[in-house]
This record gives C-alpha cells, structure tokens and sequence, in this order.
C-alpha cells in the first residue's frame, strides 16, 4: 500500500513538473515571440524617423532638383523659379514627402529586415542572392506609395500652382480622373526601387568595413554617414534617367497613357540625343543625395543603437 502510494506521488508530482516544464516554455516562448516583434518593429520606427529627418534638411535642394529634372534648365535658373516663388512657396508640397518618404523608408528598412529573415530560414541559395532578393521585395513594395509622389511632383510644378494648393486638393483633382492616375509613373518607380535596393543593402557593409574603425559614437556616426552618402550618391546618378522620365510622366494630370519607353524617347530627342543633357541636373542630385542618404543611414544606426 505504501508503495502504491509513494508510486501515485511519484506519478502525479512528475505529472505537475512537466506542465510546469510545459507553461514555462510555453512563457518562454511568449518572450521569445515579443522580443522578436520589438526588435523587428524598431527598424521600421527608426527608417521613419531617419525619413522626417532627410525631408526637413533637404527639401529645398530636392524642389530645385526636380525643376532641373523636368525642364532641363540650368541649376541657377532652377534657383533663380524658387526666389521668384518667394519663401511662402519653398516648402509648398512637403506634405507628401513626408507620409511617402517616411513610410517608404520604414517599410524599406523593416521588411528587408524581416523579409531576409524569413528567406534565410526557408531558403538554401547563397545569402548574398537571398538579401538581395529580400531588397528588391522590399523595394517594389515601397511602390504602393506611388500616389504620394505622384502628388508631389503636381505641387512642385509651378504650371500646376493656380489648379490646387495643397496636397488635399491635388488628391481630389486626380480622383476626378480615376484609381489608375494615382499610379501614373509607376514603372519608373518600379525599375529605380527594386535594384538601387539591393545594391543599397548589399554593398552598405562592404564600404563601411573599408573605412577606418570607429571606436567612439561620433566616429560611427561619421562612418554611417560617409557609407550612406557615397551610396547614395552613387544609385542617385545611375538612376537618375529613370526619374526624369518619371517626373515627366507624373507631370501630367489626364490625357493618354503613355509608357516608359515612349517618353524616354521624347526626352530624348528634345535634350538633342545628348547623354549629357539627359543627366542635366545630375550633378545637384548627386549633392542631394550625398546629404540625403548620409543622414538617412546616420540617422538610422544612431538610433537602432540606442533602441
């Protein structure tokens, strides 16, 4: 009888440690799971704020940029529209840079994160060929804010500031148009984001393992910045045709649709068949984009090192 016993106490106190074990791994887990949420939530909150950041400092430069872009004018002539627009007007259309670039970057930075997480664990190809392919995931995704840039590029356009305002009501006048206007332009983003996101992504730490070590906050920050800003730089130049056809595409309110190839030829025979005044403004973006993206990526590795 005393064994009996001793064997049912045996039996139930081995019973109520494994639903320990059980609860305990299941807790386990549970924290398991939220550390990974967090961490993963932290890219995309530090890809925003590194956005903001970028659009406040640079907007003017970007706004004379794209009258470069779209009239093939000189830098000093681009400068000379926006004294003539006067102060009131210089940072006319920083709204949808703003919701596009914060956005974009946030879902640019957090879903190569988790995207290359996810392909890692379910993928045997090379890592390289994953994470680029987790970039150029990331990158086309980022196209479903098309609308926003869209709508800055209206704003920026003086031929378009007696037609609206403000973003609210450029909005309005494309709806007139249909869901489809939105998306004017959409192939030139889609052609420049995908790429210049896997390039981005895969040579980021290559260039920074060539600079000097950094031992001090400041000097990861300077690190940070010179890799971004040469990256950029860089991209911004190689992909710079694509986005002066497409802010002639989205200079455009109704009317036929035209594709990429056709207004890549128009633009071509109106700058004379000269390379050299397809890249005209090229220059300016490159500075821009130096700037630009050594504050984006700066930004970006402070904060993920403080979160």
């Amino acid at each position: 009888m005393l064994r009996r016993k001793h064997s049912c106490e045996d039996g139930t106190i081995s019973m109520m440690d494994s639903k320990d074990l059980v609860r305990k791994k299941s807790k386990t887990d549970q924290i398991g799971n939220r550390i990974v949420n967090v961490d993963s939530a932290k890219h995309y909150f530090c890809g925003y704020c590194a956005a903001i950041t970028n659009v406040a400092i640079t907007f003017p430069i970007q706004k004379a940029l794209f009258r470069q872009q779209l009239y093939g004018v000189r830098t000093r002539d681009a400068v000379r529209q926006l004294q003539h627009d006067g102060i009131r007007n210089l940072y006319r259309g920083i709204l949808p840079p703003l919701m596009q670039k914060s956005t974009t970057l946030a879902l640019m930075f957090g879903l190569y994160e988790d995207l290359s997480s996810l392909l890692l664990r379910h993928m045997s190809a090379p890592e390289i060929l994953t994470r680029s392919l987790a970039a150029v995931l990331a990158g086309t995704t980022e196209a479903v804010m098309t609308p926003f840039e869209r709508v800055q590029t209206l704003l920026q356009d003086y031929k378009h500031h007696d037609k609206f305002t403000n973003t609210f009501q450029a909005f309005r006048v494309l709806r007139e148009h249909g869901a489809r206007e939105y998306y004017r332009g959409l192939v030139p983003i889609l052609l420049r984001n995908g790429p210049s996101n896997a390039l981005f992504f895969g040579l980021r730490g290559p260039i920074k393992q060539c600079l000097p070590e950094a031992t001090t906050y400041s000097t990861h920050l300077i690190n940070d910045f010179i890799c971004g800003g040469l990256l950029g730089a860089m991209l911004g130049f190689l992909f710079f045709p694509l986005n002066v056809v497409k802010a002639r595409m989205q200079s455009q309110i109704g009317g036929e649709f035209q594709s990429f190839s056709k207004v890549f030829m128009k633009i071509w025979q109106e700058r004379d068949r000269k390379v050299t005044h397809l890249f005209r403004g090229a220059h300016l973006n490159y500075h821009r984009s130096l700037i630009s993206w050594g504050i984006i990526n700066a930004t970006y590795e402070f904060l993920l090192k403080l979160l």
